[in-house]
């Protein structure tokens, strides 16, 4: 039953990014992607038992460009029964002049698969509002009709996910925005219209015990939509007496990162990760600089199967 359920799952992922080959970036991006799982997938939320989870990450891309993207993210979940969970994900992103907010409840249904492994589906629902001072941009044209009016406003959007999970590992898809939304259009000049696309992520990994003390983690992030190139993230970290926690991920094309993280309390981590551009955007910026703190508690006083991730 479990190998026919593993079957299943990974067909399932294959038809979902069939539509999306040519694809990927208008999401915020994330280096420390595998510690902020609830803001992509929504079957995630309440997958750590007996736990109240809270996450907050700050990011700072390309360091010295003007107007480069700056992210933060706020994540809340926990398990409400057995098979049950709900969450709360925010989202703030500022591009140049544009700043874009995302607020959504998540819900995610569990159905155990033997005795460690679980199958999780999550639906998440909300609202994205965006605000882009277009009329304060210089333009090379005076009057230009594509910047001649300021865009605010408010569109509800829902998305989905799966997540398939065991102590060790997992593997999950979702569409977190499943609904283009359109924020401007316009029928003359070049520019026709201002949209989000729906984006596909489908991320996994796997923690290896190395020794008493070592445990080494792969984990992979691959980020698709129609019309950009696929975005593929793949990290590998090190964990040292469930403690300490140091890294490396490339992101195809665009960067390589060191990732490092430290459990400061019994309920506190704290990560940090600096990203190196490889593309041609290096002689351009400083890097990325990526913070995120990790809020766990136990809310249980069942013994509980330790999860790495």
């Amino acid at each position: 039953m479990k190998r026919i359920v593993i079957i299943l799952v990974i067909l399932a992922l294959q038809v979902l990014v069939l539509p999306f080959k040519a694809a990927a970036q208008q999401d915020a991006q994330y280096t420390q992607y595998m510690y902020n799982m609830n803001i992509l997938n929504p079957a995630y939320a309440g997958t750590k038992e007996g736990t109240l989870s809270a996450s907050f990450l700050g990011r700072t891309q390309w360091v010295g460009i003007p107007g480069a993207p700056q992210t933060m993210t706020l994540a809340v979940h926990s398990p409400i029964t057995d098979r049950m969970g709900l969450g709360l994900s925010v989202l703030a992103d500022k591009i140049g002049p544009v700043n874009e907010q995302f607020v959504f409840a998540d819900y995610s249904y569990k159905i155990p698969i033997g005795y460690y492994d679980n199958i999780s589906f999550g639906i998440k629902g909300g609202i994205s509002m965006i605000n882009a001072g277009l009329t304060d941009l210089l333009t090379i044209v005076d009057g230009d009709i594509n910047f001649d009016t300021d865009i605010n406003n408010l569109k509800p959007n829902f998305g989905f996910g799966i997540f398939y999970y065991s102590d060790i590992y997992y593997i999950g898809a979702s569409v977190p925005n499943l609904l283009k939304t359109t924020y401007l259009e316009k029928n003359g000049g070049v520019v026709t219209n201002l949209s989000k696309k729906s984006h596909l992520f489908i991320t996994g990994g796997y923690v290896f015990d190395l020794s008493y003390d070592w445990r080494f983690k792969p984990s992979f992030m691959t980020k698709a939509t129609m019309g950009t190139p696929l975005s593929v993230d793949l990290s590998a970290n090190f964990l040292f007496d469930e403690q300490y926690e140091i890294g490396a991920s490339y992101r195809w094309g665009d960067s390589v990162s060191l990732l490092l993280n430290a459990k400061i309390t019994d309920n506190l981590r704290v990560g940090y990760s600096y990203d190196f551009t490889t593309s041609a955007l290096n002689n351009f910026n400083s890097g990325t600089h990526e913070i995120i703190l990790l809020f766990d508690l136990q809310t249980s006083y069942e013994i509980i199967s330790p999860r790495f991730f």
